[in-house]
């Protein structure tokens, strides 16, 4: 009945759904039929996680459950997400994530999306929230050097090797999210945990190898000197990291 009831839910608008759960060591990813979602109760068993997808902005929640290191993961975007929760029961461990993407090298790293959290009653050892900027690509690696060639032993010298490419330049991280929680006045501070530091930048990219020099050779009347190796290129610089995001509490 619980597949059914989910399969149901996955081809259905969710803002009409009345719950959602997710098993344990599961994962489910919210359907984007709708940018607005109304629920009655959100349970993340322990070690689940839900996705909540790019498109949704608002998410309204009656009842919120997360268990054991459960965790709500919110896709980046460049809108921001209005997350509203009347009472909260959050277990050791569980997290809101709104971090941003890494890079690679076809696209920049992506910043953690704003977020503005409401919750109306929380039980909670702790109130922890991740929306880090995305972390910037490695810089290429630099190419190595084209070995030298052989010498003959009735003409040329060796070949020198050629040098090894420069690596390139990481790229930059991507900034962390603004980050705006609503809470009850009773709530301790030092039970709030939030972190929106910038992405770290990308590593510099290795440095190319040198080519090796043409091998030495005994001919019948002399021997050809081998030839000198190609110098190392040098490697890259690393990325720049991403800005530091913000964070507001506001309570009520």
């Amino acid at each position: 009945m619980r597949k059914v009831f989910l399969l149901a839910l996955l081809a259905s608008p969710l803002a009409l759904a009345e719950s959602v759960s997710v098993e344990t060591n599961s994962l489910m990813r919210l359907p984007n039929s709708s940018s607005v979602l109304q629920l009655e109760r959100l349970e993340v068993a322990d070690y689940g996680t839900l996705l909540i997808p790019a498109n949704i902005t608002q998410v309204n929640v009656a009842q919120l459950h997360l268990g054991r290191e459960a965790r709500i993961a919110i896709v980046p975007s460049v809108s921001s997400l209005q997350l509203q929760v009347g009472h909260a029961q959050l277990e050791q461990g569980s997290q809101i994530t709104s971090r941003g993407a890494p890079g690679t090298h076809e696209k920049p790293a992506r910043p953690g999306r704003d977020l503005n959290l409401r919750i109306e009653s929380l039980n909670a050892e702790q109130l922890s929230v991740d929306a880090r900027g995305g972390t910037g690509a490695q810089g290429y690696a630099g190419l190595d050097g084209a070995n030298g060639e052989d010498p003959g032993c009735t003409w040329g010298s060796a070949g020198r090797g050629a040098n090894g490419d420069n690596g390139g330049d990481g790229l930059s991280g991507a900034a962390g999210a603004a980050v705006r929680i609503e809470l009850p006045r009773d709530y301790p501070s030092e039970q709030i945990k939030v972190l929106v530091e910038g992405g770290a930048g990308g590593l510099p990219g290795v440095a190319g190898k040198p080519g090796k020099g043409g091998q030495s050779k005994g001919c019948l009347v002399y021997r050809a000197d081998g030839g000198e190796k190609g110098r190392p290129g040098i490697e890259g610089q690393s990325g720049a990291a991403g800005d530091v995001g913000s964070v507001t509490v506001q309570r009520f």
